[in-house]
């Protein structure tokens, strides 16, 4: 099986929908990742993070077909050393190893395009698969804010999980 990120493109459109538009991930997600997730919707996101300079957001691509997305966003003023990390897969495709992989290619990237030190993911509490992804890829649990997210009418623990470039 071979992972690989790739600038989106219109050809991805079809596989971006049928993955991306699923209730169980749209659970995971902050509220900007619409559900249902529609070809307008894909229309867009393609467009502008297709487009985008560097790249930030990529597919993922496992033998050639896109099955998630992954995205790292440098930030600015005194955290500009640092960039968060976002992903999701499409549900027929978790627990195969794919998002370790993207999330390792994905940190190289990071590191290799923007000028930071750190690389950090904020998976909700009751997210054990991505917390376990990052674990594989190298990063550590710094720390656990209780209930500080709140998603579909409950509380959900935030953790922070990061990688360093040293």
């Amino acid at each position: 099986m071979e992972v690989v990120l790739a600038r989106w493109e219109p050809a991805f459109k079809a596989a971006l929908v049928e993955n991306a538009n699923n209730p169980q991930i749209a659970k995971n997600m902050t509220n900007q990742f619409p559900h249902p997730f529609t070809g307008e919707v894909a229309d867009k996101f393609i467009a502008h993070y297709g487009s985008m300079e560097p790249a930030r957001i990529f597919a993922i691509l496992v033998n050639g077909t896109p099955v998630g997305a992954i995205g790292i966003h440098p930030k600015e003023d005194i955290e500009a050393k640092n960039a968060e990390l976002g992903y999701w897969l499409g549900e027929a495709h978790w627990g195969k190893g794919i998002m370790t992989a993207a999330i390792r290619l994905m940190v190289e990237y990071g590191f290799a395009t923007f000028e930071i030190n750190r690389v950090f993911a904020r998976p909700f509490g009751s997210n054990i698969s991505s917390q376990k992804a990052l674990e594989r890829a190298g990063f550590l649990l710094e720390a656990r804010l209780k209930g500080t997210f709140y998603k579909n009418d409950q509380y959900e623990d935030e953790l922070i999980y990061a990688i360093r470039r040293t």
